[in-house]
């Protein structure tokens, strides 16, 4: 009982630190943020898959004004997570959307079929042509599991 308690107190922490990174943030000269993956299940070649809890998406964007210089998003496991079979189908799409919220582009991944822990993508330098936000999303079997985004702000 006092591992399981442990283990609790342990994820607990983490996924609190985690939500006061969660909010979207200003990429003025850069901006980091993490959002907690939450536990799902999915079903590859007819055995179901369970990604547990203790996986953090993170997305990392540099940059000044619109002009985006280094952008990388992925997924970074800890605790029971770490020893699952990861995610099977992925991909990662990153998307633009305007001051309005309007999507006006969206880089999409490729969609990788071998099972990993720790996906991640680089997206390549750009100047946006619209202030608004930049998000990266994680896609697990065609459905969306989790999604960071920061405001791009003069």
């Amino acid at each position: 009982m006092t591992v399981q308690y442990l283990r609790r107190v342990v994820t607990t922490l983490a996924a609190a630190a985690s939500l006061a990174l969660a909010a979207p943030t200003s990429a003025h000269a850069g901006a980091m943020g993490s959002t907690p993956v939450r536990t799902f299940e999915y079903s590859v070649g007819g055995m179901t898959v369970k990604v547990p809890t203790g996986c953090m998406f993170t997305h990392i964007i540099r940059g000044s004004g619109r002009k985006i210089t280094y952008q990388n998003a992925g997924v970074d496991c800890a605790f029971v997570a770490a020893l699952s079979s990861g995610f099977c189908n992925w991909r990662i799409d990153f998307t633009y959307a305007d001051t309005n919220n309007r999507t006006y582009r969206t880089s999409r991944g490729k969609t990788h079929s071998e099972c990993k822990i720790d996906p991640m993508r680089n997206n390549a330098p750009q100047t946006l042509p619209r202030y608004g936000r930049a998000c990266a999303r994680l896609y697990v079997n065609g459905v969306r599991r989790v999604s960071q985004c920061h405001h791009i702000t003069k």
